[in-house]
């Protein structure tokens, strides 16, 4: 059954274009004010995580994965957050490698981030469960593909305390979803993270003399080219097609033990029909696959005086509750 393309969410009439939902709350969402606690959190490899965590006093924990990019705050993020502690939920966010701060904080190794690294999301929760008897996940596009492969690929290694997880605007199939990104209606989404990435990589450098090699960085046009030079090399792949194939979540789906709720938008710019598991999630029993007609890339814009998108209510309701029926 787990498969609801009947979705709740009704995108205004003047926001039912996919590139425009993903756009407007990166523009025009107000951001909320969150007074985080950083901690930084010392990993085995000699490296560090940061984490920005917003308490209300509550005895359950969401952890929060941003996409591509992102950081805690990031306005998807920063929303997020304000939800979940209005909600009850204690918050925190984990800083991708090189992401704090909108990556103004450089790591100490040569390691990113990517779309399969689940070891820091696994020390991290391994970390809150010192604190917390009960923990639910939450993330965006990359994040959200972290998450799910950290619940299928090894499902008798998730750490007790994590009961529920809900993921939005997911990339399932990397390999589909990066030649999607590379068409010329997504240029200028391409040229941002492209350029981003290119910023770190300096940064990088700057920090680890020798370790990278940027000739032609600017020449750089696609994931193709940047995960055959980099990505896959860094963290232990033969290229591109070889990481996006051990990291896209789709085929770690069946493994999942938890309840587990799915959200991708049928006109999210970034996604395939490879993203859309209806054959996978129609066969589980745990994961929930909802496709709403609308709602771009991260938006699921609903405009309302409390600030609140779609996806932060359905998170909310799926985390706390059944949340199977999909009514916000």
């Amino acid at each position: 059954m787990p498969v609801n393309p009947d979705s709740s969410y009704q995108a205004p009439w003047f926001l039912r274009n996919g590139h425009v939902q993903t756009i407007y709350p990166i523009l025009f969402r107000p951001r909320p004010v969150i007074d985080y606690e950083r901690e930084r959190l010392d990993t085995e490899d000699g490296d560090f995580l940061d984490l920005d965590w917003a308490r209300v006093g509550s005895k359950h924990l969401t952890i929060v994965c941003h996409g591509l990019e992102g950081c805690s705050i990031g306005i998807h993020a920063l929303c997020m957050v304000e939800a979940l502690n209005a909600g009850g939920h204690d918050a925190l966010v984990l800083n991708f490698r090189a992401c704090a701060d909108a990556g103004r904080i450089p790591n100490r190794t040569k390691r990113f981030y990517h779309s399969g690294e689940t070891g820091d999301l696994r020390a991290v929760i391994a970390h809150a469960g010192q604190q917390y008897d009960t923990i639910t996940l939450t993330g965006f596009s990359l994040g959200g593909n972290v998450i799910l492969v950290y619940l299928g690929k090894h499902p008798e290694t998730v750490h007790s305390s994590v009961k529920r997880a809900a993921v939005f605007s997911v990339p399932c199939d990397l390999a589909s979803s990066s030649r999607r990104l590379a068409s010329f209606a997504n240029r200028l989404y391409m040229r941002r993270f492209l350029k981003s990435l290119a910023t770190k990589l300096r940064a990088k450098e700057a920090l680890l003399p020798g370790q990278f090699d940027l000739e032609g960085l600017d020449d750089i046009r696609t994931f193709q080219e940047f995960d055959d030079r980099y990505t896959a090399p860094i963290h232990g792949f033969d290229n591109a097609e070889h990481y996006w194939a051990e990291c896209s979540s789709t085929p770690y789906l069946k493994q999942i033990r938890i309840p587990t709720l799915l959200v991708n938008a049928l006109d999210d710019p970034f996604l395939t029909k490879e993203c859309f598991p209806y054959a996978e999630a129609a066969a589980l029993r745990h994961v929930h696959l909802e496709t709403p007609g609308n709602g771009g890339h991260n938006g699921f814009i609903l405009l309302n005086q409390e600030n609140r998108s779609w996806t932060e209510k359905r998170a909310l309701q799926f985390l706390q509750t059944d949340g199977t029926s999909g009514k916000c």
